[in-house]
């Protein structure tokens, strides 16, 4: 289930396994520093955002969830 996915903390490990700054990530992002901060607080994020910190880092963040619906799903069969 999804309520077991931190995405926030997701962006953050792969960050910084990038060797990242979250000064980087937010000027790419046109951001603040503290709205970075804040995103890798949260459990869940807005598609559209996600979409951007995707691409910005080159990751698909989206597999996580489609991963764990694909799970679920043969769970329920």
């Amino acid at each position: 289930m999804t309520d077991n996915i931190n995405i926030g903390k997701e962006i953050h490990k792969e960050l910084q396994k990038q060797g990242r700054s979250v000064v980087w990530l937010s000027r790419q992002l046109g951001t603040s520093r503290m709205a970075c901060y804040r995103i890798f607080n949260n459990y869940s994020i807005d598609t559209q955002v996600l979409y951007r910190i995707s691409s910005v880092l080159g990751v698909d963040f989206f597999k996580a969830y489609s991963e764990s619906l694909e799970k679920d799903t043969l769970k329920n069969v």
